[in-house]
């Protein structure tokens, strides 16, 4: 849209930001009869925020297979027989959000992302989301068979991308207008505190958009190198970022400009492993391939040759979002994975990308030579202790925390402690990758953002990334596109209700 089809708009509620809250937001609110309007910061080439970059896990409870039919009814009968999916229950949810929170995460947002999980996903089917068993990323085959674990029986079928092309298809659909390259920069209040509209700026142009409603779904201050490394802290600037370019934190600064209550983990992000020669902001053609997700199945090294973290905690749904930042505190904020051919045939597409640094050698002492500043005699130090440290006889089993651990290192390995002695062995550089911000805004349950005081801003509501208060320390995988499913949903079905009264 141009600045005088936006002027003339009158929109009942405008959505700021088009990735996946966004839109379900936008959505939500047209079902309940409002008329939409979405401003997005980034160009049509680029639009759709993080979730371009998102691999489409989906983390919802289920109590078993029909609860997954109905979000899949795709699934094929062979995909029945062959593989055990399990349960995941609302009280497993729950103790997995506790569990990697430390028990910090806000409970009653907690309590409505949970409860509302299985609903949301199926609503996200109807709207033409479609679904799939994530063989080979969460359930390997053992025995002949397929068993999942972590909660994440289902991925969105495409990733990010086609995420995105289902719910924009959705939306022009509903005829939802969305003006690309024109980022919002204040709220608009009136003489009695009511958020009544929106300024954004279209090709220099200052647009004053009226509206009953504003959601606020544009995402936290990752893509800011100074507000990283003001809230996250030193050497967070110099991060890589695996995403979007465009979330720099502008609609945090606008609610908190107008008495917002900032909210959550402020000094805390999601932030993965991400090769170490990928560009400063995520690449639209390689999406999340330079993620690299199965250091459980090997060890990890810094430039000192020394493992620094048990690369065998949990498994890696549970760790990849908090073990990013540890590299980050490594000398020269590398790391290198390293793997040998055993579990090579479990290692995801991403490590057999092109633009993968990597190496390969028959021994380890040809392989310590080429892991491009670590100290060779210390690696292999570090890895014939690892080795004679690895507890054999305790079977090998990547589908549970099979015990298979090492005993007497100064950091042993708790899970999936295999020898490094099958070659050929392959190395894979890896530096830190910011997915997005923990901190964020105070929102209520009908996602309605709160003041300073408690009260809520009338006519202001918030979802997805923006909202603080869910994530603290560490992240559950699949949980950041359901929370930003779920309070887009409810963001705007009561923003539209607002200005529909």
């Amino acid at each position: 849209m141009n600045p005088p089809e936006i002027a003339a708009y009158n929109p009942d509620v405008v959505v700021v930001g088009a990735g996946n809250a966004a839109l379900c937001a936008a959505l939500s609110a047209h079902e309940q009869g409002a008329k939409v309007l979405i401003l997005e910061a980034a160009p049509y080439e680029e639009r759709g925020g993080n979730s371009h970059y998102t691999g489409g896990a989906f983390r919802f409870a289920y109590n078993g297979v029909e609860d997954l039919k109905e979000v899949c009814p795709s699934m094929t009968d062979e995909e029945l027989e062959n593989v055990d999916f399990g349960t995941y229950t609302e009280g497993q949810f729950f103790d997995d959000m506790f569990e990697l929170t430390e028990f910090r995460t806000d409970p009653d947002l907690c309590e409505l992302l949970v409860h509302s999980s299985l609903d949301t996903a199926k609503w996200m089917a109807k709207q033409g989301v479609k679904l799939q068993p994530g063989l080979g990323r969460q359930a390997f085959k053992v025995d002949g068979k397929f068993k999942f674990w972590g909660g994440l029986a289902l991925h969105i079928w495409g990733g990010g991308e086609e995420l995105l092309k289902a719910l924009y298809k959705k939306a022009d659909d509903y005829g939802i207008p969305i003006a690309f390259q024109t980022p919002a920069e204040s709220l608009i209040r009136d003489d009695d505190g009511d958020v009544v509209g929106i300024v954004a700026r279209q090709g220099g142009k200052r647009l004053d958009i009226y509206a009953r409603a504003i959601i606020l779904a544009c995402g936290g201050f990752e893509s800011n190198p100074e507000m990283r490394a003001k809230y996250l802290g030193p050497g967070w600037d110099a991060a890589k970022v695996r995403g979007t370019s465009f979330n720099m934190g502008m609609g945090l600064q606008m609610a908190l400009d107008v008495g917002a209550r900032p909210f959550g983990n402020w000094s805390g992000c999601h932030s993965v492993a991400w090769d170490v020669n990928a560009p400063a902001y995520g690449d639209l053609t390689v999406g999340d391939q330079f993620q690299k997700h199965n250091y459980p199945f090997g060890i990890l090294v810094n430039a000192k040759g020394e493992r620094y973290v048990d690369e065998g905690a949990n498994f890696h749904s549970h760790t990849y979002a908090k073990y990013g930042g540890e590299i980050l505190k490594q000398p020269g904020m590398f790391a290198w994975q390293i793997f040998d051919d055993k579990v090579t045939d479990l290692l995801r597409g991403e490590y057999r990308i092109r633009r993968v640094t990597k190496v390969e050698a028959d021994t380890l002492e040809e392989l310590a030579e080429q892991l491009e500043g670590v100290d060779p005699k210390a690696f292999l130090k570090t890895v014939h202790e690892y080795n004679e440290a690895c507890r054999t006889e305790v079977p090998f089993n990547p589908n549970i925390r099979d015990g298979r651990c090492t005993e007497g290192l100064a950091i042993n390995k708790s899970n999936w402690a295999n020898p490094l002695d099958t070659p050929p062995f392959h190395a894979y550089h890896v530096t830190t990758g910011v997915t997005f911000t923990f901190g964020g805004l105070k929102v209520s349950q009908n996602s309605e953002v709160e003041g300073l005081a408690g009260e809520k801003i009338p006519g202001l509501y918030a979802a997805g990334e923006i909202v603080g208060g869910l994530f603290y320390n560490n992240y559950a995988s699949g949980t950041g596109l359901m929370s930003g499913a779920t309070f887009g949903r409810l963001a705007g079905k009561h923003a539209a209700q607002r200005a529909k009264a």
